[in-house]
């Protein structure tokens, strides 16, 4: 990548902006075997030491370039299979067995990433360069009240994900795309919308219609972005308030997206185990429907049909949010020029 090309809030954001949280794969991915995966414009590589802890380095050597994923966990660090060179989780070589001593060794050679892990998920924070610690994930109130009760719905996607951000801020598909939908099949085909401002982002919303289809969308920023909307459920959806998606989306490559969804609702004691197994025995696959719906339409637009658009007043939100990461991705640049 050239000079040129890393001054621009496009490439920015084509990769994920920095200094954020990001959802990287469900849990399930990783064990005690190193893992490679590409996210965030990096390669990189997951393994867990014997506690069950997650760690993240850049899936690179400092040595010669070899994929430490190809090597051997030892605890809290990894041994590249190419030469031996032992990296801490810390991204610090502790031994280079073929020349003891060497410069490399005690040096922070690799980029070391710090993650959590919540809700079924593994997160990673995309530091600019290594950090010692990072900052507390924050997630939205449906992922960590015990009033809530959730499943996390992920997929890959082929494109770049900001056409699923695009169609999340996008509460009018509902009413087209998925009139079909046991939940999505009321309510005008016409609205005018509004944005409303909160302290940690917008809602983008219908006027003058509410808890009938798929009427907002909210979008914040908590120290990672994340996405919002809720959808009335009939009766045979069983007890419980409105069904809630939270939403966060991570770049794998600019043709590829990581699509973490959580599906949630308000209640607790027997409606929550009710819901519970219903959604897994009834509820389950008929959402997953509906997303295929979304990925079909998404997989089959051109990469470069959001320059070729035609806005109108529904697109309020998607504009807002564009302009809205458009700028943070400029800030980073300036920050980094200064």
């Amino acid at each position: 990548m050239s000079i040129q090309e890393q001054q621009t809030a496009e490439t920015v954001l084509r990769d994920g902006l920095k200094n954020l949280w990001y959802p990287i794969c469900p849990s399930g991915f990783v064990g005690r075997n190193p893992v490679s995966m590409r996210r965030l414009g990096k390669k990189l590589v997951l393994w867990r030491d014997t506690d069950g802890k997650v760690h993240a380095l850049e899936d690179h050597c400092p040595h010669r370039g070899a994929p430490l994923s190809k090597g051997i966990v030892l605890g809290d660090r990894i041994a590249c299979g190419y030469h031996g060179v032992q990296i801490r989780a810390d991204g610090v070589v502790t031994s280079v067995p073929g020349s003891p001593g060497c410069k490399l060794e005690g040096s922070r050679a690799v980029h070391a990433f710090h993650t959590t892990e919540a809700n079924g998920a593994i997160w990673l924070y995309n530091a600019e360069c290594n950090i010692e610690e990072a900052p507390p994930l924050r997630l939205p109130e449906a992922l960590t009240s015990d009033a809530y009760s959730s499943f996390l719905c992920y997929t890959e996607w082929k494109g770049d994900y900001r056409y699923v951000l695009d169609n999340v801020m996008d509460p009018m598909h509902g009413t087209y795309l998925h009139k079909q939908s046991h939940s999505m099949a009321l309510g005008n085909q016409a609205a005018s919308f509004r944005v409303r401002d909160t302290e940690t982002g917008f809602v983008f919303e219908k006027e003058g219609q509410r808890d009938v289809n798929f009427d907002w969308t909210e979008w914040a920023d908590t120290g990672m972005h994340w996405m919002r909307l809720e959808i009335p459920y009939p009766k045979t959806g069983g007890p419980g308030g409105n069904f809630i998606i939270i939403g966060s989306y991570t770049p794998i490559t600019s043709e590829l997206a990581a699509v973490f969804h959580w599906r949630c609702r308000r209640l607790q004691g027997w409606q929550r185990d009710t819901w519970r197994f219903l959604y897994k025995n009834r509820l389950e696959a008929r959402h997953w429907a509906v997303l295929e719906q979304d990925r079909e339409m998404l997989e089959d637009m051109e990469p470069d049909a959001n320059r070729r658009e035609h806005l109108y007043q529904h697109d309020m939100g998607i504009v807002k949010l564009r302009r809205h990461l458009k700028g943070l991705a400029q800030a980073q640049l300036d920050k980094a020029a200064q």
